[in-house]
């Protein structure tokens, strides 16, 4: 059986399809080629337009497609990954109301603050496992209280995820992973937080029809198979945000099991079977894609940090003299560890839930124009990047995530030696690399909730690992030391 995953980046929309037999590879396509900007009308605001990334999407495919690896009317069902916490609205006519308020977005922080008080803190610890912060319910009264005309004119809302499979197939569905990561979820009643309802003043039927992550959301529509090449009636059988996704797709799925990513946000993922939460919600618990699957309780505990392969495509774009990022990875090697006293905090890409919703931006230290090169400062972005990792990590482990290994897909920040090492000796924690990614998982997905497989373990039993790296004594003695200066850094900025 043939299987299509879509993973929706904030950069680019990627589309694999994946032959569920082996569970390899057919044919992946990325589009645009250049990444996707984020519009930002205003100082810590991040926006993009749905439907740029519905034309993506159909691009990717077609691409794909245009391999002629496979016939594409053989795809038997489709799963979707998506960028987290994002705000679509769409009127009745199914027509987008204004841009998508995307994850990065700091604009609610406010809102969500006062809510957190008004709910009640312990409250809202207990039954939503987080605070209402920045996330996408705090996004929908920011445009309750801005925008009143577009809220009037609201008729459901959704994650992105949840937009894309309604371009698709024409319904409008959604799951209690998704609701979770909006904190519309209230884990105590395992339903729609009423609470949330009503201090915000949000009428349930706002919300789109609630499915189980691995479900029929739909089948693809006649107009859109023509337009796609594909065949009618396919199902949409999974969707997830792309932190569970990329568990999943790393077979991420029991209690103490751990993923990694970084893209243009930088993740550690830690699976649990208890329904916790962290007192300041620096971290966040959200259901994961296998929550309450045999009645068995599934949570992600996610530690994002905005600022990370962000930050190393600013430092690309303008300090690395249009290098590609291989060439980047090569030019930061030629520098010793600790980059000579240059410290890079990589926080510029609004506020951070790790630093409690603080925006602090990216912070340079100790930079010597005497001494410091280009070389100098790609790699004490990329230690900053993996350093910031670590300081959440330290957070998790105060709640109880001591991971003895993360596994992570050989892609992005991954590509480089000088980041994966500084994350694996400044944390002490071996990481294992595998031959995947969010479209591939979310291919596996679809094959999930079509039943191809009988459980989610099966959908990965031929996952291939590609290597490990493991801390080295020396290395870890030195990059303690230079955590140690990049860590006081941070703490002045905090003060």
């Amino acid at each position: 059986m043939l299987l299509l995953g879509l993973d929706l980046g904030t950069s680019s929309i990627k589309a694999s399809v994946v032959d569920g037999a082996t569970g390899q590879l057919v044919a992946s396509a990325q589009y645009p080629e250049t990444e996707n900007t984020i519009d930002s009308p205003e100082a810590g605001w991040a926006e993009q337009d749905p439907e740029m990334w519905w034309n993506c999407v159909q691009q990717a495919i077609l691409r794909c497609n245009d391999s002629g690896k496979y016939n594409p009317k053989e795809i038997r069902a489709i799963g979707i990954a998506y960028q987290m916490h994002g705000l679509v609205m769409v009127d009745r006519n199914l027509s987008v109301l204004r841009p998508s308020i995307i994850w990065c977005d700091s604009r609610a922080v406010a809102i969500g603050n006062k809510a957190f008080d008004a709910i009640g803190q312990s409250k809202c610890l207990t039954h939503l496992l987080n605070s209402p912060g920045n996330f996408t319910a705090s996004k929908l009264a920011w445009v309750k209280e801005n925008e009143p005309k577009v809220y009037g004119s609201v008729y459901k809302i959704m994650l992105p995820g949840d937009f894309v499979g309604m371009k698709l197939t024409g319904s409008i569905t959604t799951s209690n992973s998704a609701l979770s990561e909006g904190i519309f979820w209230d884990f105590q009643t395992n339903d729609v937080s009423e609470d949330i309802l009503s201090y915000y003043g949000f009428p349930k039927t706002i919300l789109p029809e609630i499915k189980p992550v691995f479900s029929n959301h739909g089948e693809l529509s006649s107009s859109i198979a023509d337009l796609l090449g594909l065949k009618a009636g396919i199902p949409l059988t999974y969707k997830a945000g792309d932190q569970p996704n990329n568990a999943l797709s790393l077979n991420v799925l029991d209690p103490g099991e751990v993923a990694a990513t970084a893209g243009t946000s930088g993740v550690i993922y830690s699976v649990s079977d208890q329904v916790s939460f962290d007192p300041q919600s620096r971290v966040n618990t959200f259901a994961h894609v296998n929550h309450q699957l045999n009645n068995q309780n599934r949570l992600g505990t996610l530690l994002c940090i905005n600022g990370t392969g962000i930050l190393n495509r600013w430092v690309r774009d303008n300090v690395a003299a249009g290098m590609s990022y291989g060439a980047m990875n090569q030019h930061a090697a030629s520098v010793t560890a600790g980059a000579e006293g240059l410290h890079i905090l990589p926080f510029g890409n609004g506020a951070e839930r790790v630093l409690s919703n603080q925006t602090i931006g990216s912070i340079f230290s100790g930079i010597n124009f005497n001494v410091h090169t280009s070389a100098h400062i790609i790699r004490a972005a990329q230690e900053g990047i993996a350093f910031s990792l670590k300081y959440g990590m330290d957070i998790m482990a105060e709640n109880g995530t001591k991971p003895a290994v993360i596994r992570a897909g050989k892609a992005n920040m991954f590509l480089s030696d000088v980041f994966s090492q500084a994350l694996v000796n400044v944390t002490g924690v071996a990481v294992e690399l595998y031959d995947t990614d969010g479209s591939k998982g979310a291919a596996l997905g679809a094959g999930i909730g079509v039943n191809y497989f009988s459980t989610p373990k099966e959908a990965f039993s031929n996952m291939e690992k590609i290597g490990i790296i493991e801390p080295e004594q020396a290395l870890s003695a030195q990059y303690q030391e230079v955590y140690a200066g990049w860590a006081a850094v941070l703490g002045e900025a905090l003060k």
